[in-house]
């Protein structure tokens, strides 16, 4: 392939480079010299392509190449140079003569191989694609054809098989007569298959199979074809006698897809792709009765064909499939460009192929393999080459060489290096001195020659370890001979080389210099606990890789506050990230301690304190309540629970007082007393006016007392049954953690009659489970008054009132 010529330079990519001294440097640069152009550019007019030679017969290779003269042209057979001898001569143009191709017979050297055309002149040396050179050769059959027994109007088919270089042709004698092409019933496919349909009894004979190609000639085995008569005519179902095999072709070569059906009446073939795709008409034709044949084939017909044998007038269809693969010589779709760059700048060339399977890349330096390594580095699947801080020794002819197994492409350009006349030499005397962990000095001296032009000084500096490219740059000025490097990591090895800088360009780079930073404790690590029980803990830190490299780890201490001596240390490796610890005093507040050391000693440790006494004392208690928190409901179900269990308590205090003064019998109506209370009023966001039926009647009823009732102050009730916590009353509930979750209470409601009355009993018991919320109780037999419940459970307080007034019953 023809090589891109030169492009105009582009401005090189800026380095990390002192901000002052590069536009100086871009500005003050010379031109290119003279002999850039597209006379000074290698390249291949002709390169030699894949051929098949006949043994005993000369063969020519053809190259002819385009550059600035004097081009020394060579050769390379299996990547080594042909030495000069009477069996080839090279031709004044470049090609190369076989005078007598040689194939191998029983040890004896054989002109089989891979051959390249080499070019070279006074800018670089480039090479060309290979070319793969093959003896003719021709092989027996390893298929003959068979006899075959066809009715009338049927279909017979034979078929032979032979490989050879090139592919052989295969044409058919009856009765040791060349076939007649003319007859539309006689198919003749590529890949050496007869088809003959609609048999007629003149068809019978003896058939040859005949290959013939520049090496021999052969001919089959004969077959003989037997027409019987007429078939019965009954019907028949279609069948496919032969479908399409699979195929692996390269572009542009013919793909033959056979399909034969049988069937009375005659089905009807149809060809078809798996994935919908439409096959097309521009180079596709039938031959025969179903034979696909696509000429000219592309990447974009690769898939899945189907051949289909339709029953005519009907849906009865027999199919078979074949995958066809196309595969594309590697072609490229970006050519690296020719480029000039000052010296110590950065040269980049991009070369993209594309090929079916995708091609591999290789670069080449001069017509050398060019692998990554030094200041060479190669990214995107080998399709991008970088060269930092580029010299003359790397002013060269770059080659880009894509290669799969349907073909080879190569694409040239060349790197010029803008190398200015009268540049300083390198600094000399580089020396770097640790100063602390972090710190290095580095100093040189003058270079010996051209100094007075110099701007300054751009010191490199990288981890030893690192590639070229992590590499960066720091500016001094022409003045200072010595630079403190800082920010550096402890215990590391670091490479320095100095550049010095003109207007015209820069100096070549110094020997470089390594030099090592102090080592140093390690800093205290970052350290977490979790508690995971009333007696573990779970101790968390960010894993330290490099403590492993410098003899380290962590060590891990505890103990209980109230002790003076630590467990341990216990030593964990710097790869670890966590530490359990377990079987601890539940009561107790621990301290915790993590430190990470090196050989250079202990590091300041992380001191976490933890109690776990909160941890045991939730444990020791029961599980919170897990109710529903329907906000709606939760406010009307409290509101109506309140409701209840305050009159309630006012229809048992009255049962009480009617028991022990005798007034008025022994028959009080709940429904009365309800009327003269008004309900406990609660705070808005936690009590809405609910309605909660009570035997029948609803609070809003504002009727008077029967004549015969007694109408009861509220004072008089709190002097009775003063509620829980006030003044002078122990408060029952017993004390506890604010911070440890309340016990769940489960009270249940149910309502007894007593002469009447309804009472109501409250039974309050502490949760050890989840509350399943308040039940109600059936009402009584006798219709006495019921509790509806929403499924909430009582508050305590209000519980322990039921209780009080249960107790003075």
């Amino acid at each position: 392939m023809a090589v891109q010529r030169a492009a105009s330079p582009r401005r090189p990519p800026s380095p990390r480079w002192p901000r002052l001294l590069l536009p100086l440097l871009l500005l003050l640069l010379p031109a290119p010299r003279e002999g850039l152009g597209h006379s000074a550019e290698l390249a291949f007019a002709v390169e030699p392509s894949d051929d098949v030679a006949v043994p005993g017969q000369p063969i020519v290779l053809a190259c002819k190449v385009e550059g600035t003269p004097p081009v020394r042209i060579t050769w390379r057979k299996n990547g080594v140079e042909l030495p000069e001898s009477t069996h080839t001569t090279l031709l004044a143009n470049g090609s190369l003569m076989i005078h007598h191709f040689r194939r191998e017979r029983g040890g004896s050297p054989s002109d089989e191989g891979d051959y390249e055309c080499v070019a070279q002149n006074r800018f670089g040396l480039v090479v060309s694609r290979k070319a793969r050179i093959q003896a003719a050769t021709m092989s027996d059959f390893h298929v003959h054809p068979q006899a075959t027994v066809g009715e009338e109007g049927g279909v017979a088919r034979f078929q032979c098989q032979i490989h050879g270089l090139p592919k052989p042709l295969i044409t058919w004698e009856k009765n040791r007569v060349p076939i007649d092409t003319d007859n539309e019933r006689y198919t003749l496919l590529p890949k050496g298959v007869l088809q003959i349909t609609g048999l007629r009894a003149e068809d019978s004979g003896i058939f040859h199979c005949v290959a013939s190609n520049i090496a021999s000639i052969r001919i089959s085995h004969g077959a003989r074809l037997t027409v019987s008569g007429s078939g019965s005519g009954a019907y028949k179902e279609p069948a496919i006698l032969v479908g399409p095999e699979n195929l692996t072709l390269t572009v542009h070569q013919t793909a033959v897809l056979e399909c034969v059906a049988t069937g009375n009446p005659r089905p009807i073939v149809s060809w078809s792709r798996l994935d919908g795709r439409p096959i097309g008409v521009e180079g596709i034709q039938v031959l025969g009765t179903g034979n696909l044949i696509i000429s000219d084939v592309t990447v974009q017909h690769s898939g899945v064909y189907v051949c289909a044998a339709n029953r005519p007038g009907t849906r009865v269809r027999r199919t078979a499939q074949g995958r066809l693969v196309v595969q594309a010589p590697a072609e490229f779709v970006q050519h690296p460009q020719s480029i000039s760059r000052p010296a110590g700048t950065t040269a980049m060339f991009t070369c993209q192929a594309q090929g079916e399977p995708p091609p591999h890349v290789t670069w080449l330096k001069n017509g050398q393999v060019l692998g990554p390594g030094g200041h060479v580095r190669l990214k995107n699947n080998n399709s991008t080459l970088t060269i930092s801080g580029i010299g003359p020794e790397d002013e060269a002819i770059y080659q880009c060489v894509a290669e799969n197994s349907a073909g080879s492409s190569q694409a040239s350009a060349r790197l010029t290096v803008l190398w200015a006349e009268g540049l300083p030499g390198p600094p000399r005397n580089v020396r770097a001195v640790s100063v602390s962990s972090t710190e290095v000095r580095v100093s040189w001296s003058e270079p010996l020659a051209n100094t007075k032009e110099i701007i300054g000084y751009v010191l490199h500096i990288r981890k030893a370890a690192d590639p070229p490219e992590l590499e960066y740059q720091e500016a001094v000025s022409k003045s200072t001979f010595q630079h403190l490097v800082s920010d550096l990591e402890p215990s590391t090895a670091y490479s320095f080389y100095i550049k010095a800088y003109t207007p015209r360009g820069a100096s070549s780079a110094s020997v470089p210099t390594l030099a090592s930073t102090l080592g140093e404790a390690p800093a205290p690590p970052p350290l977490s606990v979790r508690v995971l029980g009333s007696s573990s803990l779970q101790l968390l830190w960010e894993p330290w890789p490099r403590l492993a490299q410098h003899e380290g780890g962590f060590k891990l201490f505890y103990r209980p506050a109230s002790k003076t001596s630590f467990t341990g240390p216990i030593l964990l490796p710097g790869t670890v990230s966590s530490y359990n610890l377990s079987q601890l005093d539940p009561t107790a507040v621990y301290e915790v301690k993590l430190l990470a050391y090196n050989q250079h000693g202990d590091g300041n440790a992380t001191v976490r304190f933890v109690s776990l006494r909160g941890a045991s004392e939730r444990t020791a208690l029961s599980p919170p309540c897990d109710c529903r928190k329907e906000e709606a409901a939760n406010q009307t179900s409290t509101t109506g629970i309140v409701i209840g269990i305050h009159i309630g308590v006012t229809c048992i205090i009255f049962c009480v007082l009617f028991l022990l003064f005798g007034q008025r019998g022994r028959v009080l109506l709940c429904k009365d007393v309800e009327n003269q209370l008004s309900p406990p009023q609660g705070p808005r966001s936690q009590r809405d006016p609910g309605i909660l039926a009570l035997n029948g009647v609803r609070r809003g009823e504002r009727g008077q007392l029967g004549r015969d009732e007694k109408h009861v102050d509220m004072k008089e009730l709190e002097q009775l049954f003063p509620p829980a916590g006030a003044a002078g009353q122990p408060d029952p509930r017993p004390t506890q953690d604010p911070a440890a979750p309340a016990p769940c209470e489960e009270t249940q409601l149910s309502m007894l009659p007593l002469q009447g009355c309804g009472l109501m009993e409250g039974k309050t018991a502490e949760a050890t489970a989840p509350c399943a919320g308040l039940a109600a109780a059936p009402p009584p037999p006798d219709g006495g008054p019921g509790l509806l419940s929403e499924g909430q459970a009582a508050r305590p307080a209000e519980a322990r009132v039921t209780q009080s007034a249960h107790s003075e019953q």
